[in-house]
């Protein structure tokens, strides 16, 4: 039974949160004359030490203390005797600990911020050094329109922002606290919740107590974060991992982020790529582990809810990490500009640029474009070459529409420079696109 009730090998880490919130708890019990003053004031005292001690390393588990909040109360009374059983006074480890774990989460949100910040100003680097570097773009994984790399660098800019903002909002919906509610229906002793909630950096109080101590839609908010998070980092790794290849050659892994073979000495491995590809299918399972735990749980609190706080805490945990990686491999892989126009100009990926040239400068209809342009692509595969090597006598062949000033737009430099609509390929557009970035970051 000790075995599986305790949970101090866990919630140890909430030892800063409870700690905060016994001492704003007990400073509102003084304020409000349901403990002496001086009572409250050795409590606080005998917090403090704890807190120096836990910094420290000093905390020794003691199962049969069961959690964080039994170790800290139990030690607190070793300090200051008997005053300290005044400190649970008008609380329950249930608010008690539903308290603990949303500051932790808000704070966990801070932290996760912080590093998709990185991870996004990193990638604006890249994005600004290769503005104008030419690559293919694709759909189905073949090649469709030439884009630039700093364009394909700013979608994941794009995607870090709507991360950022899924965790503001989490940490804005969990910032209500919980203390207050006591067991699950409130207390009868005259507290101040709204003091203690101040105190603790909450918007208000929870308004139901029964809500209060059941509720763990805060970890599933961040849980569920972090997948979308872990699913972008994701998407990243796999394309570093292709480019990386042979086949691309896209890029090449710097020794940093690469491992080698145990017995192929030529190779270079993308292991922190896969590695984070990985990692992103964990965090879909913390997520999916607390969504099936919580699913069946009348209110108000059930032992099950001990099992909250390690996918999070695990969740949180391997995104530092594959945030990390990513944005140390960003800045330093060494792409391969040749290479990327090389299969830019591959694959007829100018054909759009007939076609939209068709309708714009001769008045085409853009199906019937379509068209001439698919005999052009014919044309250029039996010849062997592109679009931008087939003559002006075979293309005015094709139809006679087409002129020699269609040259303007067959080269892959042309295709880029000519998609200036808003959130476009071209590298005027990229270079705008990062100074913006850089002032909603800043």
């Amino acid at each position: 039974m000790r075995e599986i009730n305790a949970s101090i090998g866990t919630d140890k880490r909430l030892w800063q949160e409870d700690i905060l919130g016994s001492q704003a708890h007990v400073t509102m019990l003084a304020a409000q004359g349901i403990v002496p003053q001086a009572d409250a004031e050795a409590i606080l005292a005998g917090l403090a030490t704890i807190a120096a001690e836990y910094a420290g390393g000093g905390l020794v588990e003691d199962i049969a203390l069961e959690d964080i909040h039994m170790h800290v109360e139990t030690r607190l009374a070793q300090i200051v005797g008997p005053a300290a059983g005044r400190l649970h006074t008008a609380r329950s480890r249930n608010d008690q600990v539903a308290t603990d774990f949303r500051l932790w989460v808000r704070r966990a949100c801070a932290e996760t911020d912080a590093g998709l910040k990185a991870l996004a100003q990193a990638l604006l680097v890249r994005a600004e050094e290769h503005a104008g570097t030419i690559m293919p773009g694709f759909t189905h994984l073949q090649v469709a329109q030439p884009v630039t790399l700093g364009h394909h660098l700013l979608a994941y800019v794009e995607m870090a922002a709507r991360d950022r903002s899924r965790f503001a909002d989490a940490a804005r919906r969990l910032n209500e606290m919980p203390l207050g509610a006591a067991a699950l229906a409130g207390t009868g002793f005259p507290i101040d919740r709204a003091m203690t909630a101040r105190a603790l950096g909450f918007d208000r109080p929870m308004a139901n107590s029964l809500d209060a101590v059941s509720d763990r839609d805060f970890a599933l908010d961040y849980l569920s974060a972090a997948v979308l998070t872990g699913l972008h980092l994701s998407r990243l790794a796999e394309e570093i991992i292709l480019w990386a290849t042979p086949a691309y050659g896209f890029v090449k892994l710097p020794d940093a982020w690469s491992t080698g073979s145990s017995i192929m000495p030529q190779k270079r491995n993308p292991d922190a790529a896969e590695l984070v590809r990985g990692h992103s299918g964990l965090l879909l399972g913390h997520f999916t582990g607390l969504a099936a735990t919580m699913k069946g749980l009348p209110l108000a609190y059930a032992k099950d809810m001990q099992d909250d706080k390690p996918p999070v805490f695990a969740a949180h945990d391997l995104l530092a990490l594959m945030l990390a990686a990513m944005t140390g491999m960003v800045e330093s892989l060494a792409f391969q500009p040749e290479r990327m126009r090389a299969a830019a100009a591959a694959g007829f990926s100018t054909a759009t640029d007939l076609a939209d040239w068709l309708v714009r400068e001769a008045g085409v209809p853009f199906r019937e474009a379509h068209d001439i342009t698919g005999r052009a692509v014919k044309a250029a595969e039996t010849a062997g070459c592109q679009l931008d090597a087939l003559s002006d006598a075979t293309l005015a062949m094709i139809d006679a529409r087409i002129t020699p000033a269609v040259r303007d737009v067959l080269s892959v430099e042309a295709s880029v420079a000519s998609r200036t609509s808003f959130g476009g390929t071209a590298p005027a557009n990229v270079r705008a696109a990062v100074a913006a970035a850089r002032e909603r970051l800043a």
